[in-house]
């Protein structure tokens, strides 16, 4: 299941260069031309965020990514489907979420 949502998602992003899909744990990081910016757990895409970016998510109603009870990733919120389900849109978040993470050497 995990890994046809995330054939989705690489799929939608397919019009980006330069994106990769690692995984990691019991998941798998996103990264756009060498930069950590997404995160598929659990059939749910999460795309870095910050004080700028966040409010976006939640006025869709997005929560922050929450790995396990005891942890919560702030930085990190769900995609809302209507943005996973438009390319275009998707591209433009990607874009804009990678640029908050350096560059990966």
């Amino acid at each position: 299941m995990q890994e046809d949502f995330r054939d989705y998602v690489l799929d939608q992003l397919n019009g980006l260069e330069d994106v990769m899909c690692r995984k990691m744990f019991d998941a798998h990081g996103l990264y756009h031309e060498g930069r950590f910016f997404g995160i598929i757990h659990g059939g749910t895409l999460y795309f870095k965020t910050n004080e700028d970016t966040r409010g976006e998510y939640a006025a869709f109603g997005m929560k922050p990514f929450k790995p396990s009870e005891k942890q919560t990733l702030r930085n990190y919120y769900e995609v809302p489907s209507e943005i996973l389900e438009d390319r275009e849109k998707l591209a433009e978040w990607t874009v804009r979420a990678a640029q908050l993470s350096p560059r990966k050497r």
